[in-house]
């Protein structure tokens, strides 16, 4: 038990220092190569923040574990618009503006709402992450017209050749980083009674979750409060579209859950919603607001766990 703890913390200190590695070098490289901000901000740091995520996900498909994989992106969503925004707002209020709030956050909807009819059977079909997938081509595609970037969050400083080993550390990092927390979670989980779903909800989806928090909280507390909700939502659209899409459509047969999955999903349709009409509101989300998502994440969390 305590070795894989251990195990756990190492994997989670792995996954956020991987994931910035790659982001930091990833967007000094498409810079010094010519590569446009926007496309930066959509592919190599779209990719690079949600790569805990992807790593634990996909693994977890692989292995055959899709309670862990699903569970993983259902919580990390969750923990984004929960913990996350919820913790950034209540240190500053947010403005927000109509491309995030229609834009953004109706496509946050939409992708939400489709994964959950295509859950309604507790099941992924390969077809299904292949809609996914379409979508969020159609969406980056989309933004590709709009010919404007609301989800770059990019670093400052010049290209250095140390870049290219420094991407490649951080991808071998976020890789063996998220197989390590898969295996470990998952013995946690059997050693405590609970469900895979549960872990992977919970323990991993805040794990993977790392590299958004950073990001999120030194966004707003430099004054850059739209680059933290862009993060979020951004994060959020990959997780669902880009992630869980290629892990169903990797599979020969359909992801199936546990039907205690299917409240997860509910609360995460609910949440979404619920996160886009207050981003609406006078155009602002305030401090109480912030306070409120956090205490639903609280109060779920505290569900899950006497669910196990």
């Amino acid at each position: 038990m305590f070795l894989n703890i251990v195990i756990i913390i190492a994997s989670i200190v792995g996954l956020a220092y991987g994931a910035t590695f790659i982001v930091d070098s990833a967007a000094r490289m498409a810079r010094h190569f010519g590569v446009s901000e926007l496309i930066i901000g959509l592919t190599i740091v779209a990719v690079g923040t949600s790569a805990p995520e992807f790593a634990v996900t996909i693994s977890a498909a692989v292995s055959g574990q899709a309670d862990i994989s699903v569970s993983n992106i259902v919580g990390s969503n969750i923990f984004n618009l929960g913990f996350i925004l919820g913790g950034v707002v209540a240190v500053r209020a947010i403005a927000t503006t109509p491309k995030i709030v229609y834009r953004d956050g109706g496509m946050l909807i939409v992708a939400t709402l489709v994964l959950l009819f295509f859950m309604r059977d507790l099941q992924l079909q390969p077809w299904e992450g292949g809609v996914l997938l379409v979508l969020l081509f159609v969406y980056m595609l989309y933004l590709y017209t709009q010919r404007d970037v609301d989800l770059e969050e990019l670093p400052d400083g010049d290209f250095r050749w140390r870049d290219v080993p420094l991407f490649v550390l951080g991808l071998a990092m976020v890789v063996v980083g998220g197989e390590f927390l898969v295996d470990s979670a998952t013995a946690v989980a059997r050693l405590l009674g609970m469900s895979d779903w549960v872990i992977g909800v919970t323990i991993v989806a805040a794990g993977t979750s790392a590299p958004e928090m950073a990001t999120s909280l030194v966004g707003v507390l430099r004054g850059h409060s739209d680059i933290s909700i862009g993060n979020l939502i951004g994060s959020d659209l990959f997780n669902l579209m880009g992630v869980l899409g290629l892990a169903g459509v990797i599979q020969t047969s359909p992801m199936v859950i546990d039907s205690a999955g299917w409240s997860s999903l509910l609360l995460l349709s609910g949440m979404v919603i619920f996160v886009v009409i207050l981003m609406r509101v006078g155009w602002k989300l305030n401090r109480w607001e912030g306070v409120m998502l956090i205490l639903i994440n609280l109060l779920r969390w505290i569900y899950d766990f006497s669910a196990k």
